[in-house]
């Protein structure tokens, strides 16, 4: 498991791991909750199949505990990225990223949520988080 987490980023850079993680944590949380309640028909019979519906509750609400927790961080980061990339295929394909209207349907949200998670991927949970408190401490070149 240390291999696959990799440094346990300390110092400042720790601290904004651990700031990330825990917003985007809650937003995720926040934004899967009505979803996990009514897994297989959230998005309705118009939407994707009802599998695919649960493993986007899933991979909203679960791997935003992920985060947030900073526990099984890449298997969160990778669930809400997925999530991310079926936002964006199954509701928000054709729109824009940004609209000047406020109102407009675009997939920034997911866009933005993504990359966190991708970077969360990259990165790993930082050192304060519960991947470094149970896989073990590494000392990281990464101090600042």
């Amino acid at each position: 498991m240390r291999k696959f987490l990799g440094n346990y980023v300390d110092g400042r850079a720790g601290i904004g791991l651990l700031i990330l993680r825990f917003f985007v944590g809650m937003g995720m949380m926040a934004h899967g909750w009505t979803k996990i309640q009514k897994p297989f028909g959230w998005m309705g019979p118009d939407g994707p199949p009802g599998w695919l519906q649960a493993l986007g509750a899933l991979g909203e609400f679960g791997g935003g505990l992920a985060l947030l927790l900073g526990f099984l961080t890449p298997l969160g980061a990778l669930g809400v990225l997925c999530t991310m990339i079926g936002a964006w295929y199954f509701v928000h394909q054709g729109d824009p990223w940004l609209s000047p209207d406020p109102k407009a349907k675009t997939f920034e949200n997911a866009a933005l949520h993504g990359a966190i998670a991708f970077t969360l991927l990259l990165t790993g949970p930082g050192r304060y988080s519960f991947d470094a408190l149970i896989w073990g401490r590494k000392n990281s070149n990464l101090k600042r």
